[in-house]
C-alpha cells in the first residue's frame, strides 16, 4: 500500500513539474540588419535578440554567427564569428567577411544561460543586404 502511495505521489509531482518546465522554455527570435563596409564583401550586422513569446530583449548570451550558401552547400562557408554585445539590451554586432555575393544562410547560435539556434537567409549584394524571400513550399494540391 505504501509503494502505491509513493508511485502516485511521484506521478503527481512529475505531472505538476512537466507543464511548468515546458511553458518556461525560452525560444529566441532575431532581427538581422546588415550593411556593407568600404571593404568589398564585408558587412557589419546588427542582431537584435528577443524572447519569441514575450518580445523582451535577450541579453547575457554568447552569440556566434556562421554563414553558408544554401545554393552551394559545403562550397562557400565562412568561419563563425562571435558577436559583441552593444549598449542596447539584446543587441549585438558582428562583422561578416563573405566569399561572394548572393543568398547566405546565417546560423545564429546562442549559448550561455540560453541555448538556441536561429536561422535566417540574407541576400548580400554590392551596396546592400536584405532579408531573402522565404522559400515557397510547393502546394500539395493535384492540378
Amino acid at each position: 500500500m505504501t509503494a502505491i502511495r509513493l508511485v502516485y505521489a511521484l506521478a503527481a509531482a512529475a505531472a505538476a513539474y512537466l507543464p511548468a518546465t515546458a511553458s518556461a522554455q525560452v525560444r529566441a527570435k532575431a532581427d538581422v540588419a546588415c550593411s556593407p563596409t568600404p571593404t568589398a564583401l564585408q558587412y557589419d550586422c546588427i542582431i537584435k535578440l528577443t524572447n519569441a513569446r514575450t518580445n523582451e530583449p535577450l541579453s547575457g548570451v554568447t552569440l556566434t554567427i556562421g554563414a553558408d550558401m544554401p545554393s552551394m552547400p559545403m562550397m562557400h562557408n565562412v568561419r563563425p564569428v562571435t558577436a559583441a554585445a552593444r549598449q542596447e539590451p539584446g543587441s549585438y554586432q558582428a562583422r561578416l567577411m563573405l566569399e561572394m555575393h548572393g543568398d547566405w544562410m546565417l546560423q545564429l547560435n546562442l549559448s550561455g544561460p540560453l541555448r538556441d539556434r536561429v536561422v535566417t537567409i540574407v541576400r548580400f549584394e554590392p551596396g546592400r543586404a536584405t532579408l531573402a524571400a522565404e522559400p515557397k513550399v510547393p502546394s500539395s494540391r493535384k492540378h
